[in-house]
């Protein structure tokens, strides 16, 4: 019998996988349990429920993101002022650097965080802004620091329309690239899209 500890990454490597192809709500805990050939108690007993299954996946990239996005703004909000781009570009090395918490990671964060939004997964995003909140107000003080002329109407509506394109974005990354790919014949990968996706936000984002 395998250790407990190999068992739940198992059934955690499996549950990514299948998520980020078929998407939260089309995959079931049986599809998971048979790919993982685990029995459904073993989910049970590292788990407890699916919901709980979700959150572990998303939780191996955000233990490692939402520290390390920290780590950037608590630095440049050592200086007076700053930039949009500034606050934005907080975000681009902590994405990149999912790549050395899984194989592809950046990509598959990207691909998961939009699924948990189009899939509604109402109890993932409350997950998220619960257990990082400090982060998350952290990121949001750093975008009215660097635009202290926005309203309060306008930072609303553009904080929805940032989280839309970013929504959209992951949830599509896979077929966007194959696309992007096929229309300009050359490759694209997670850190390309990244690379584009971060200077529009903070365009967006801006006063100007």
């Amino acid at each position: 019998m395998a250790p407990r500890s190999t068992t739940k990454e198992k059934i955690l490597d499996v549950a990514e996988g299948l998520f980020a192809e078929y998407g939260f709500n089309d995959t079931s805990l049986r599809t998971i349990t048979g790919k993982a050939n685990v029995n459904l108690a073993s989910v049970n007993y590292h788990f407890g429920d699916k919901k709980t299954l979700v959150r572990a996946v998303l939780d191996r990239y955000l233990e490692a993101l939402m520290p390390s996005i920290k780590t950037s703004l608590v630095e440049l909000n050592t200086h007076d002022s700053y930039s949009m781009d500034e606050v934005f570009e907080s975000l681009r090395l902590p994405l990149r650097a999912l790549n050395d918490v899984r194989p592809n990671g950046t990509a598959l964060f990207m691909l998961l965080i939009g699924r948990g939004y189009t899939d509604v997964q109402g109890h993932l995003r409350w997950f998220v802004s619960s257990r990082y909140e400090e982060v998350l107000n952290l990121f949001l003080s750093s975008i009215k620091k660097a635009s202290p002329d926005l309203t309060e109407e306008q930072l609303f509506w553009r904080l929805h329309f940032t989280l839309g394109t970013c929504v959209f974005t992951m949830a599509s990354s896979q077929a966007l690239t194959e696309l992007a790919e096929s229309k300009f014949d050359k490759q694209v990968d997670a850190k390309s899209v990244v690379d584009l996706l971060i200077p529009y936000l903070s365009a967006g984002m801006s006063t100007k």
